[in-house]
């Protein structure tokens, strides 16, 4: 079974950067989700195993920027332009399709936190 581990979050000034990563034991498909206090999960970017199809959640667009090395079996999630409204806990899941929804993914990260003060 893929296992997946998480890194790179933490506390971050608005405008700043942050780049998470997400190592998998095997190659597959990768999603980012972030979830808030007091709301749903909601999904943030995807890119597919070869990692030529990409998708943004319009939020995240033009400031976040996914890609993977698949020599490593690693995807990461460089996000720059951050803003207070993107603290959240960050979660890297994979599964067999590129997906935007959460029940395409089958396996996820432990989660990693991340905080923009402003």
């Amino acid at each position: 079974q893929v296992q997946l581990v998480e890194s790179g979050g933490g506390l971050v000034q608005a405008g700043g950067s942050l780049r998470l990563s997400c190592a998998a034991s095997a190659p597959t498909s990768m999603g980012w989700f972030r979830q808030a206090p007091g709301k749903e999960r909601e999904f943030v970017a995807a890119i597919s195993r070869s990692g030529g199809v990409t998708y943004y959640a319009d939020s995240v667009k033009g400031r976040f920027t996914i890609s993977r090395d698949n020599a490593k079996n690693t995807g990461y999630l460089q996000m720059n332009s951050l803003k207070p409204e993107d603290t959240a806990i960050y979660y890297c899941a994979a599964g067999p399709t590129t997906s935007i929804l959460p029940g395409a993914y089958a396996l996820w990260g432990q989660g990693t936190q991340v905080t923009v003060s402003s």
